[in-house]
């Protein structure tokens, strides 16, 4: 297969364009988007075998669902059985924006979507060429993230054709993604509202509109017997080749320990990088050691938009282990967190 490459202008995309990939949406074929928190890989979320092609490009588990993007709220009843009236509060306060939400699905969404679950996650971008593709395209859009399964998410279209050129139709070049990290995904399906996945959309803001009893899904415990809920939320995920070890403690006792990890490599021969922010990388300036920093640990919105193009970078510069210390859990830094948890496979050295 060969892919196609469409440059597109990311606050007014030209209609032709738009219309090129809208077409391919509706021969049941694939085309990757930037929304502003990753790429994602589109399908027709009312077409079964198109959104099997979206499971076969990325070599997807079966068992991983797929979050569905709307256009606007009368896009809600195609995708939900859950009536408009009751989710008016979060939509009017997050949507468009990096927030999905899981829901009762509609009938008409195919299995293959919800990994065969009763409940569906939806979202409404915010970014001026997905909310183009989906009104276009004239149905909803299934798009996990346009990367191959598990591995680091893709932020530009750079890193869609790393991973997935002469597997899909088309990408829309938007440019870099402005949050960097997954949408948060809110689970309304059960008693207690649940964040399953977090995002760029805090746990303090939600309980703010929802109330304190918003609970929080623990790592590897967001699978059921059918599938997932939410994707995203397997143990490991969002993984480097490399093998990342991730640290937690008290800063200078950690910073000093990675400082002797990685020199206990380097004498070991191996190529070993690091994932710090502008203030901790002194205490790791070794020779030997390939440094990516990450910005300002006082930006963590900057971290968060450097993170997965960070670990990228590591892996092309070619070492075989990435140490970094983890982020406090609160705001986006609960996110920067779940992000390399995941991509460690939940393994943390706690000092």
């Amino acid at each position: 297969m060969q892919t196609s490459v469409v440059k597109v202008d990311p606050v007014s995309p030209a209609v032709e364009s738009i219309r090129q990939a809208a077409a391919v949406i509706r021969e049941g074929r694939l085309v990757a988007f930037p929304t502003e928190t990753v790429y994602g890989l589109g399908a027709n979320a009312l077409d079964g075998s198109a959104v099997l092609g979206i499971y076969e490009a990325k070599r997807r588990a079966p068992d991983d669902p797929c979050i569905v993007h709307i256009a606007g709220l009368n896009d809600l009843a195609r995708v939900t059985t859950m009536p408009v009236s009751r989710l008016l509060g979060l939509a009017q306060r997050y949507w468009p924006g990096p927030l999905s939400l899981v829901l009762p699905r509609a009938q008409a969404i195919p299995d293959v979507v919800a990994a065969g679950r009763s409940t569906v996650a939806v979202r409404m971008p915010d970014h001026a060429v997905a909310l183009a593709l989906i009104r276009e395209s004239g149905v909803p859009i299934a798009a996990p993230s346009a990367n191959m399964f598990m591995h680091t998410s893709p932020t530009t279209a750079e890193h869609v054709w790393d991973d997935l050129a002469g597997r899909i139709d088309l990408i829309l070049d938007g440019g870099p993604t402005r949050i960097g990290v997954e949408s948060t995904v809110l689970d309304l399906s059960c008693d207690v509202p649940t964040v399953l996945r977090p995002g760029a959309i805090s746990i303090e803001s939600l309980r703010g509109v929802l109330g304190p009893a918003v609970a929080l899904a623990d790592v590897g415990t967001s699978s059921g017997a059918v599938g997932m809920k939410s994707p995203g939320t397997s143990p490991k995920h969002y993984a480097p080749s490399a093998e990342l070890m991730l640290y937690d403690g008290e800063r200078v006792a950690v910073l000093r320990a990675m400082a002797q990890k990685v020199a206990d490599f380097i004498g070991e021969r191996k190529e070993v990088g690091a994932l710090v922010t502008d203030e901790d990388a002194p205490y790791l300036d070794l020779p030997g050691l390939v440094l990516v920093r990450l910005g300002s640990g006082n930006d963590l919105e900057a971290v968060a938009r450097h993170l997965f193009s960070a670990l990228r970078e590591l892996d092309g510069r070619g070492v075989s282990v990435i140490l970094a210390r983890n982020f406090p859990p609160h705001d986006i830094g609960l996110a920067i967190r779940d992000r390399l948890t995941r991509a460690a496979g939940g393994r943390v050295i706690r000092l």
